[in-house]
């Protein structure tokens, strides 16, 4: 099978070749394709001619999404409706990454695929209208949510507190808590749920759930790291995104596809890190 992966450049596009060995992959950045071209998205799709598209391309500053409205919402509303529009005219399945975000973790409890999306931020209601474009353009979708991705090799929140090791102390918000995902974990999953060909939105994270203090607390513990990790509430940390404090995800699609839990993804991000892959 011929599988196009847009965003490409980014950790979870990186982290599909190995996953996806079997199959030919073209993999592309933004430099090549940008997704907010609704004829080069066409043109680009029609010529390489895949079997599959996997779209992981994504404007990720969730603060940033606040001010930059118009350039969050081309890549994560716009670009999903151009590639859903695109590979539904040619008859191809499109597989498109979302985010817990369109939750506002009002529930307190873990969040599965028949919960109504209720987005506290332009980014969460970008993303969210990425999802339904998807949805509606697209019958042969897979729409897979996700959440707080961490790699050895991404720009991602574990390696910006790493980076900031050398202090005596961090200080990380504790009240606010998700499903922190391995990203080779997730790429896994989603490689097993394009097998099943079953589509529809799924949610795919670490298993369970842990707060931001409790994740950096046990990555330094782990690593050996002799920086305090001080817990501090959200409330310390003003920003211009108002950001879900619970948004643990959970599935209850069949076929019942899960991920590891979170523990063992960090256990391999700091493997992974210690061996220097």
């Amino acid at each position: 099978m011929k599988i196009l992966v847009t965003g490409g450049e980014g950790q979870l596009g990186r982290a599909f070749i190995p996953v996806l060995k079997e199959h030919e992959i073209v993999s592309i950045g933004h430099d090549r394709l940008d997704i907010t071209d609704c004829a080069a998205v066409h043109a680009a799709i029609e010529a390489l001619a895949p079997d599959l598209v996997i779209n992981t391309a994504a404007y990720n500053d969730v603060d940033g999404s606040e001010s930059n409205r118009a350039q969050a919402h081309a890549v994560n509303a716009t670009g999903p409706r151009n590639l859903a529009m695109a590979t539904a005219s040619l008859r191809i399945p499109l597989m498109h990454f979302s985010t817990d975000y369109v939750f506002d973790g009002a529930l307190r409890r873990p969040y599965d695929e028949s919960d109504t999306p209720r987005p506290l931020s332009a980014y969460g209601a970008d993303k969210l209208a990425g999802e339904e474009a998807v949805r509606q353009l697209n019958q042969r979708h897979y729409i897979v949510r996700t959440a707080w991705l961490f790699s050895a090799g991404g720009r991602n929140f574990l390696n910006t507190m790493r980076a900031m090791s050398d202090r005596p102390q961090v200080r990380v918000v504790c009240d606010q808590s998700s499903s922190p995902t391995y990203v080779p974990h997730l790429a896994a999953a989603a490689a097993a749920l394009i097998d099943t060909g079953a589509y529809g939105t799924f949610h795919l994270a670490g298993q369970g759930g842990t707060s931001k203090f409790e994740l950096v607390r046990l990555c330094f513990s782990m690593l050996k790291l002799k920086t305090e990790v001080l817990p501090v509430p959200l409330s310390e940390f003003p920003s211009p995104a108002r950001r879900p404090a619970y948004s643990v995800l959970t599935t209850t699609r069949e076929p019942r596809i899960t991920l590891p839990r979170w523990q063992e993804g960090l256990s391999e991000f700091v493997r992974a890190l210690e061996s220097g892959i």
